[in-house]
């Protein structure tokens, strides 16, 4: 009963409005930033992994630039990834991945206003580290303390949704179908390893990120190109239902239930943004912390992320799962589908996947649980309520371990929703300062020039707010 009123309320909140909200602000973004993203997109990859050795430094109060974003992308990476593209497909159709895509292209810049600005208006937390996200840049740019109380509020209930409920319900039922291991026992394995690098705070976090999350990338990505390859003579088809479905009424769900266009951009658009994260706000809260001279140089990171996240890895697992053809199999459903269509036609094809899931899940509970920390810590004003609702956290990925996938989507896309809409607003709001700080960044670009490690929103970007233009 409860589920089906969740299905409605997911039914209207990702229905046409935010088809609307999603797209119209990224193009806005987009246009208002001048196609800044493309015109420099080889520059931003020089900038990120072109520099990952030379910009690798930290402080007592910061974490290198490649820490926070090893933490954001150990946080995207998630069951959105394996599982949420195979719930997309499967409902959607093939087309879902069409409009996938399209986030992505579009958030990339969305996604890149989001950490320029948390690292633009971050301020120093009672130990003496940077903090910054959504709750920050609403307050200090959009100049709105009670919507960023209301983003904080919701994006809490969402990390439980997505953080602690799915990633752990994904990581138990993988181990569960492929390894046959109780999803109790699952559970209780989660709660202590998560426990482990968690209760050691972001300087912790961001270098166990930094250590595992190249490793199940390149792991995952590699496994997938060997299936693929072998299944080479099945791309160009599985391209042609991709395009083909996007503007189609094909059938979806094995022919048991028909999908239409909009259906197709409904489970495209909250998958997509569920597998890169741009416009939720949950990422640069990771990034405020990062060791960078100007709030762009970090920002481009965020742009890189949406790029890796939904079109390297989201199409590799797109891919696996429409060569196969086993998506129009009813039996099958989440990571379970993305294992055996891995293994269609190589067996260890469901151990790439069951690995990479579980890496992939684990690094997103661990940084959820940062991301949850930091919403608390906002709302109360207290740090040790904020650590204390670690250990709330954790409980949840116990129930995430032993409950129904089902409930845990459909919880996460309401909570989504409802994080997204505050955080596009204060966007849209803080437009005309994220272009003036992009147009400060191009002359350090142009010259080569470094800015100060040590600029907050107190001692620089304020007027950058506040400059009527």
């Amino acid at each position: 009963m409860i589920l089906d009123y969740v299905e409605k309320l997911n039914n209207f909140l990702w229905g046409l409005p935010m088809v609307i909200i999603l797209l119209c602000s990224g193009l806005y973004l987009l246009i208002k930033s001048r196609f800044w993203v493309f015109r420099n997109f080889t520059y931003i990859f020089k900038s990120t992994f072109g520099r990952l050795f030379k910009d690798s430094n930290s402080t007592d109060e910061t974490i290198s630039p490649f820490q926070a974003v090893s933490t954001a992308l150990g946080s995207t990476l998630g069951a959105g990834n394996i599982v949420g593209v195979a719930a997309a497909i499967q409902v959607g159709g093939p087309g879902a991945m069409f409009w996938m895509w399209l986030a992505a292209i579009v958030c990339m810049t969305t996604k890149m206003v989001e950490v320029s600005m948390a690292v633009a208006t971050r301020e120093h937390d009672d130990d003496g580290t940077f903090i910054g996200g959504p709750m920050y840049y609403i307050e200090k740019g959009a100049k709105s303390k009670t919507l960023a109380k209301i983003f904080a509020f919701f994006a809490f209930f969402a990390i439980i949704g997505i953080g602690a409920l799915v990633q752990s319900n994904s990581i138990s039922e993988s181990l569960s179908d492929i390894f046959g291991i109780d999803y109790w026992l699952s559970g209780i394995i989660i709660v202590g390893l998560v426990c482990m690098v968690c209760i050691g705070g972001i300087k912790r976090i961001g270098s166990f990120a930094s250590k595992i999350v190249p490793f199940m990338t390149l792991f995952y990505i590699g496994g997938s190109i060997v299936i693929v390859i072998v299944q080479h003579d099945k791309i160009l088809p599985a391209f042609a239902m991709i395009f083909k479905g996007a503007f189609s009424t094909s059938s979806a769900l094995g022919g048991f239930a028909g999908t239409t266009m909009l259906m197709s951009i409904r489970w495209g658009l909250s998958r997509g943004l569920l597998s890169n994260e741009a416009g939720l706000g949950t990422a640069p809260m990771a990034h405020a912390t990062s060791h960078t001279d100007h709030p762009i140089r970090q920002g481009m990171w965020g742009a890189v992320e949406v790029f890796i996240s939904s079109i390297v890895i989201g199409t590799m697992t797109a891919l696996g799962i429409l060569t196969s053809g086993r998506w129009v199999d009813m039996d099958l459903s989440g990571s379970t589908l993305t294992a055996m269509a891995f293994s269609n036609t190589r067996p260890f094809g469901k151990y790439i996947v069951s690995i990479s899931l579980i890496l992939f899940a684990f690094t997103s509970a661990v940084g959820w649980c940062y991301y949850a920390e930091r919403c608390v810590k906002y709302l109360t004003g207290s740090s040790k309520i904020a650590k204390i609702s670690k250990f709330v956290y954790m409980g949840f990925c116990f129930l995430g371990s032993i409950g129904g996938l089902k409930f845990a989507w459909s919880f996460s896309d309401t909570a989504n929703a409802l994080m997204v809409v505050p955080n596009i607003i204060a966007i849209i709001i803080m437009t005309n300062s994220f272009v003036r700080i992009l147009k400060d960044y191009d002359k350090y670009k142009n010259n080569g020039k470094k800015g100060s490690y040590e600029w907050t929103y107190e001692n620089k970007w304020e007027p950058y707010f506040d400059k009527k233009k």
